[in-house]
């Protein structure tokens, strides 16, 4: 009796145990199956995916196509100390040490002490004071009571070694230090010095605000013009460009201390600025809790540009508010510009067509966004031009098609809401882009953007912002408009 039943019995045990294998081994295919196919591309800001395509995007236009938008980073609380830094390669950022780093301050026999930290991922800065001599021709600056060597880049962008390899390197040195010595003063000044550069990407419209004059306004507001700029890798057209703004935040002339033979010396010496988010600023981090828009204000004083706030009404006395449209030559523009404009003026708008570039007179364009009620275009550098719309206005990006929306909101939709203006998606359709013209139908670029998106930025840049031209559907513009016009005050 016992044996039978027992023969009963092991079969069943058995047949229960391969159950419970096949389940488990199930579980195992389903969790790799999800994790391979599954998972929303940019939906997290920790995908991994996302992290690599944040560390390499970069704002392309057509006068600049080696360059290419600043991507989207959780910043690291400002001012975060870190061990002295040697900077030797250009994507270099220091580490911080247990939370305690070297503040400015002074040893026991009571000389100055710099300190090198991190902003920033993406920037750091250097801050003496003392005995401070700059001789640019060398790269060089003597500072007193400081018994090593530190090294910087001024340029807000170093998670981007291309970048950074367009900026040149400064090297702190020991004041005195033997076999070395530090030259004499030519020029005295008795306002502090704030070095930074306009390599890296300067020249195109969005990374000079991004990297540069956000920045640079965000670290230097404080001192109410009583400091003094130099700048390296200088470009003159560019100085030229902006003057009316560093006007706003340094009563003196800026400095080209990369060619400047004079040898500067100052009682304090700040190197490199504060980068807070993609143009923006951080109140709750920035001296005297400033924001964005103190930084529009100080950029409207700058380019006397009186209109603040939009209108349904306009501001040129016609009565109807105006619609800018920034037009692009190269990639990504508007092949059906006349008729958009067109539809634009029936609408009960007065219209304006403008082609921003490198050579654009920048106050008489700042007059010019500055009097628009709506601005449209395209994703790209021109849409920069948002900084001098009036409080209230509407921008209209219109977002390639491709799967591009965590791009677009990066640069121009974040952004928007702290400027005080109005933001809208016009979003492509596959119809509407020229690619349908240009790759079969069950071409990947057409039907899979994502799976292009995986092989890196440059693959998602060659289809998706070098190739693509727009063609915008008549109907879905004249709704979009009236829904602008409905949101102006």
């Amino acid at each position: 009796m016992k044996p039978s039943l027992r023969s009963r019995q092991e079969p069943r045990r058995v047949s229960n145990g391969v159950i419970i294998g096949a389940m488990l081994l199930s579980l195992c295919v389903l969790s790799i199956v999800k994790a391979r196919y599954c998972a929303t591309p940019f939906g997290k800001a920790e995908d991994q995916l996302q992290e690599q395509m944040n560390a390499s995007i970069r704002m392309e236009t057509d006068e600049s196509p080696a360059r290419t938008p600043g991507e989207e980073e959780e910043d690291e609380p400002e001012e975060v100390p870190s061990t002295a830094l040697a900077v030797t390669t250009p994507a270099a950022v220091s580490t911080t040490t247990g939370g305690k780093g070297r503040k400015a301050g002074k040893d026991r026999k009571g000389k100055a002490k710099p300190t090198c930290y991190t902003t920033s991922k993406r920037s750091e800065r250097c801050d003496a004071s003392g005995d401070i001599r700059v001789d640019g021709n060398r790269s060089t600056i003597y500072v007193s009571g400081i018994d090593r060597e530190w090294r910087t880049k001024p340029y807000a962008r170093y998670h981007d070694p291309v970048a950074m390899a367009h900026v040149r390197e400064y090297t702190l040195k020991p004041l005195g230090a033997a076999g070395d010595a530090a030259p004499a003063c030519t020029k005295n000044h008795s306002v502090p010095g704030f070095m930074f550069s306009n390599g890296g990407f300067s020249g195109n419209l969005y990374h000079d605000y991004t990297d540069v004059l956000v920045p640079l306004f965000i670290s230097t507001h404080q001192f109410k013009g009583r400091v003094k700029f130099l700048l390296s890798g200088m470009k003159p057209w560019w100085v030229a460009k902006f003057t009316p703004f560093f006007q706003q935040l340094t009563r003196y002339d800026v400095i080209d201390v990369d060619n400047d033979q004079e040898v500067h010396c100052f009682p304090r010496i700040l190197i490199g600025a504060t980068f807070h988010k993609d143009m923006g600023v951080d109140p709750r981090r920035s001296p005297g809790h400033v924001s964005v828009v103190d930084f529009k204000r100080a950029l409207r004083r700058a380019f006397g540009l009186e209109r603040e706030a939009a209108s349904r009404g306009g501001a040129t006395g016609t009565g109807k508010p105006r619609l800018l449209i920034i037009s692009r030559r190269g990639s990504r523009r508007f092949l059906n510009e006349r008729d958009m404009a067109r539809a634009a003026a029936e609408a009960g708008f007065e219209v304006r067509v403008a082609e921003p570039d490198q050579h654009t007179d920048m106050a008489t364009f700042a007059k010019l966004v500055n009097s628009a009620d709506v601005m449209i275009g395209v994703h790209g550098a021109g849409l920069t031009n948002m900084v001098f719309l009036p409080r209230g206005a509407v921008l209209i990006q219109v977002v390639p098609f491709g799967g591009l929306e965590w791009l677009t909101s990066v640069t121009f939709k974040d952004p928007a809401a702290d400027m005080e203006v109005n933001y809208m998606d016009y979003n492509v359709k596959l119809e509407e882009s020229s690619l349908i013209d240009q790759y079969p139908r069950n071409h990947q670029v057409l039907t899979d953007p994502y799976a292009v998106h995986k092989q890196g930025w440059d693959a998602l840049k060659t289809a998706y912002l070098d190739k693509q031209n727009i063609r915008v559907d008549l109907d879905r513009f004249k709704a979009t408009l009236q829904e602008a016009m409905s949101r102006l005050p």
